[in-house]
């Protein structure tokens, strides 16, 4: 696959004059298609140098404790699917070049971090410019590792800061709304990556400008909009409104246990029936059979109660009398 999407995309294709003649969105087009070449070359190579570690036994991760089966990943480098369906920086990030990424993340981005607080953008960008002097010395990886932390950076605040109003209040399930964010965000971190990775294949630092500007800066512009927009008021805003909801849900989800708790307390119904038509004294025609035609109504309303999944017993003792007087309507 290498050899074949590398004759049609390639670096001689973004920096001609004939990249030009196409429109904006192909444009965009031809750079994620210049990026996903360049990916099947370092696919094919991981995937070989895995094998091998394979075979002479390197890649034994000891056994799986759910399956039972034999784990062959220690030395796995890349999840090609993972990468290709990321859908923001972390996932993107964390599929690539995975054991570099966990020496970075535990020896650098994590260690410039003051004790006691949260890594942030200056742990990120420690993290992205070490690994681009790793690479080397050309500008490319200068140019796409800086905008990488950047990246990273309002990807964080998007996930933490919109991604929830698309997820219940208590974030555990998606709304009906989440699968067009999740489209969304798909399509903007797979743009955003194919600009920012274009440095990495050109290295060069006039052709890798020469091909930001022809697609007219775009992430760049989209990256500084984004920082520019959570470092307003409309960051509060979005908290304040996400606390409103999450309050909101709260109180309502507290109504409805109340409500249930009522309910269970209540095992019977409080309603009058009609009294029997009664002789002179005031007595019923028959108050036995009265009594026992109340407590059996109690007793088909509790099972009825049960059947249905409440928790209730059948009344007692001074519970019991209550229920009767108030199907009977009287005193006992």
């Amino acid at each position: 696959m290498f050899l074949k999407f590398s004759a049609w995309y390639n670096t001689d294709l973004v920096i001609g004059d004939e990249y030009m003649k196409y429109g904006f969105l192909r444009r965009i087009w031809i750079l994620e298609m210049l990026g996903f070449a360049t990916r099947m070359k370092y696919y094919g190579v991981w995937y070989l140098t895995e094998g091998a570690c394979i075979l002479t036994g390197l890649g034994y991760k000891g056994i799986d404790p759910k399956t039972g089966r034999v784990q062959w990943s220690r030395l796995e480098n890349v999840n090609p699917w993972g990468i290709e369906t990321a859908q923001n920086t972390r996932a993107y990030l964390e599929n690539w070049n995975k054991n570099t990424n966990n020496w970075l993340r535990n020896y650098m981005y994590l260690r410039v971090t003051p004790k006691g607080k949260k890594p942030g953008f200056r742990a990120s960008l420690a993290t992205f410019a070490t690994s681009a002097f790793w690479h080397g010395f050309y500008p490319g990886y200068y140019l796409s590792f800086v905008l990488a932390a950047f990246l990273q950076t309002v990807a964080k605040n998007f996930r933490r800061h919109v991604r929830p109003f698309f997820l219940t209040p208590d974030g555990q399930r998606p709304t009906k709304y989440k699968i067009y964010y999740d489209i969304l965000s798909y399509l903007v971190t797979q743009a955003a990556f194919c600009f920012t990775t274009a440095p990495f294949v050109l290295l060069s630092l006039p052709s890798s400008l020469l091909v930001w500007s022809r697609v007219y800066f775009y992430t760049i512009l989209g990256t500084a909009a984004s920082m520019a927009f959570f470092a307003s008021p409309a960051k509060s805003w979005l908290i304040k409104q996400l606390n409103a909801r999450n309050r909101t849900a709260k109180m309502d989800q507290h109504h409805v246990q109340q409500e249930q708790q009522q309910r269970q307390r209540q095992p019977f119904s409080r309603e009058s029936t009609m009294e029997e038509p009664i002789m002179g004294g005031g007595l019923p025609s028959d108050p036995a059979k009265e009594l026992d035609d109340a407590v059996r109504e109690i007793k088909e309303e509790v099972d009825a109660r049960r059947q249905r999944g409440a928790s209730v017993s059948m009344p007692t003792g001074q519970d019991m009398k209550e229920a009767v007087e108030s199907k009977i309507g009287k005193k006992l």
